[in-house]
This record gives structure tokens, sequence and C-alpha cells, in this order.
């Protein structure tokens, strides 16, 4: 990552604003170049909502990619013994991530097509994103952009700056059990998941916060839910 954000400093710089945070990524945008910005956050922080709501501001000069389209498929999952933990680090295809931001970077094709994750299938279907060449800005979100494991430890070479939004446990924890009931679990199956697989994994991503350039910390009426 480049110090564009972060630079010397040793203190992580903070942003409540979500104008300000529009600003900081449309000054990424360079014509003719090829930026990516990295979202991350552990699960209910609103990072999905922040990083979609960033490229569809910032209209043709962005295109949001989520991490979320290399789940590993259900049958793959079962067969490894790792269902129950879907959602985890090792559920990904995390070496296909990384080849397809290097393929972002290297902008030698004229159109880049990624993954995306239909949480109604709880799938993830192939060649739904289309990434021109011309657009200067990727915006990218994802749990593990911060992960220091193997395969994880190449994105942030790949990424010119990340931010981690963080809303606050409780905030983040109510956002998650009502995504749960919406997309179909009950209040109780909703609560079980959310302090069970996803606080685990959010214990992982959390101890990512201090690699971030930036710490995103918008209120609950700020357009992420």
């Amino acid at each position: 990552m480049t110090p564009e954000l972060a630079g010397a400093a040793t203190a992580q710089p903070v942003s409540t604003d979500v104008e300000e945070l529009v600003d900081l990524a449309r000054s990424l945008i360079v014509p003719g170049e090829r930026r990516i910005l990295g979202i991350t956050g552990a699960p209910g922080s609103g990072k999905s909502r922040f990083a979609e709501l960033l490229a569809t501001v910032l209209g043709r000069d962005a295109v949001f990619v989520p991490l979320d389209g290399f789940h590993l498929a259900d049958p793959e999952l079962h067969r490894l013994g790792r269902h129950p933990r879907k959602g985890a680090p090792d559920t990904f295809d995390a070496a296909g991530y990384v080849a397809l931001l290097q393929r972002l970077r290297d902008r030698t094709d004229e159109v880049v097509y990624a993954p995306l994750f239909d949480r109604g299938l709880e799938a993830a279907i192939a060649g739904s994103i289309a990434v021109p060449a011309e657009v200067p800005l990727v915006v990218t979100e994802g749990n593990y952009l911060l992960v220091e494991a193997p395969v994880w430890e190449r994105v942030p070479a790949l990424l010119d700056t990340c931010w981690f939004v963080d809303p606050g446990e409780a905030t983040r924890m109510e956002r998650l059990i009502a995504r749960h009931v919406r997309f179909g679990r009950s209040p109780e199956e909703a609560h079980e998941r959310s302090w069970g697989s996803d606080q685990s994994n959010a214990e992982v991503i959390n101890a990512t916060r201090p690699r971030a350039d930036r710490i995103v910390q918008l209120g609950p009426d700020d357009r992420l839910r």
C-alpha cells in the first residue's frame, strides 16, 4: 500500500463523515492509471454498503468488486468439511482473488470479469461484474484484506490503500443479526450464527485493524443499513 493516507504517522486517521471519505476516494483517481481502494472490517460492519456507496457516487470512474464472489461453493465446502465455518479465511479461493487483483492492476485486458456472491442463493456467480480497462478506480471489499496468513498476505501489496470500517461492536452485531434474519434465519439462528462462527471470524479481522491506513466510523444514519 502507498503512504497516501497513512504517511509516516503512527496514529491512524479516523473519518466520521461520508462526504470526506468520498472526497478521499475521488483523490485516488488518476486518469490513465488504475488504483485499487480496499475496504475491510468485520461481518456486519457495513463495509459492503459503504464500498457500494463510494462506487455509486463516483459513477463511471469506479467499479465495486467484492471478495465475497470468491466463496468456495457449498459442495466443495462439504467435501472439505468446512461448511459449518463458511465465511472463515480457508473457505474462500484466496489465490483466485489475488489473481484477480493482479489482473485489475495490470490492466492488460480490455475487460476483466469478476464474480458476485448472491446471498439469496448462497453461491457465487462467475462473470457478473465487468471492469473495463479505462476505469481508473476499483473499490474492493472483504473481510480478510489485511490478514497475515498464506496467500492473504499478498493482498495489501496489490492495494493502493485500505480502510477499516468500525461502527462499534453494538452497532455491528445489531446489523449482523438483522441481516441473518433478513436472509431467512430465525432470530434464534441469527443470534447463534452471529455470536458463533461469525464472531470467531470477527476476532481474526479485528486483529488486522492496526494495519489499515484509515479507520471509518460512520453512524447508523449514514445510509449503511
